[in-house]
């Protein structure tokens, strides 16, 4: 480990969060994941932008053709975030529109996630790393054709200097200390995973029995 190593840990209070073309069509696309769990961790990292607050962007590209409009969950989360529909643009952050958007937060770290991981979500990551932004990818929220094509991506990104997360490793990093929040934190934890609802139940189980 080199001398000059220095650990970006996510800060909640200079995050904001990019949904980058998670469109009905483009659903279609992602086979690297199984369609419920890909499904279930997007809309996991969405609740955990509602629950510690993130300012959010929703954006989509070409929707009036085989893209398709944003997945309806995602609109009914976040009915007053910044919605920018490109109308064409395939990288994000070639829409002037969007990027004001992303200024507009004020934050320095961005999490991005959409689809497909090696378009949607890898040319506005290296676009943001080349005006000093932190890029933070959230790896199964983002989907594509293959696992070839997905790990290309990532090799891409990461040599770029983006740093390759899962939803649940940004939570816990958001949070930073379970004093802050048990039963919120456990609560978004057993809404997408079955087996923290067991951890929670038994750990709830333990202080009643306890009293």
């Amino acid at each position: 480990m080199s001398d000059s190593f220095k650990y970006k840990r996510l800060d909640k209070n200079d995050v904001a969060v990019l949904l980058v073309d998670h469109q009905t069509g483009l659903t279609n696309c992602v086979q690297d994941f199984s369609p419920d769990d890909f499904k279930n961790a997007v809309l996991a990292l969405a609740d955990a932008a509602k629950y510690f607050k993130l300012p959010t962007i929703l954006t989509t590209s070409f929707e009036d053709g085989p893209n398709g409009p944003l997945v309806p969950e995602l609109k009914e989360m976040f009915p007053d975030a910044p919605y920018i529909a490109r109308p064409g643009n395939i990288n994000a952050w070639d829409n002037e529109d969007f990027v004001k958007a992303v200024k507009a937060t004020g934050k320095k770290q961005l999490l991005i996630a959409g689809i497909v991981t090696e378009v949607c979500v890898a040319f506005p990551a290296l676009s943001a790393l080349e005006e000093g932004y932190e890029v933070f990818v959230v790896t199964d929220a983002s989907g594509t054709f293959n696992k070839t094509t997905r790990d290309a991506a990532w090799f891409r990104m990461q040599a770029a200097g983006a740093q390759l997360m899962s939803w649940f490793g940004v939570a816990c990093e958001l949070h930073r200390d379970w004093r802050n929040d048990i039963e919120g934190l456990g609560t978004l934890f057993s809404n997408h995973l079955p087996s923290y609802r067991c951890l929670i139940n038994s750990y709830n189980h333990g202080k009643q029995a306890a009293k």
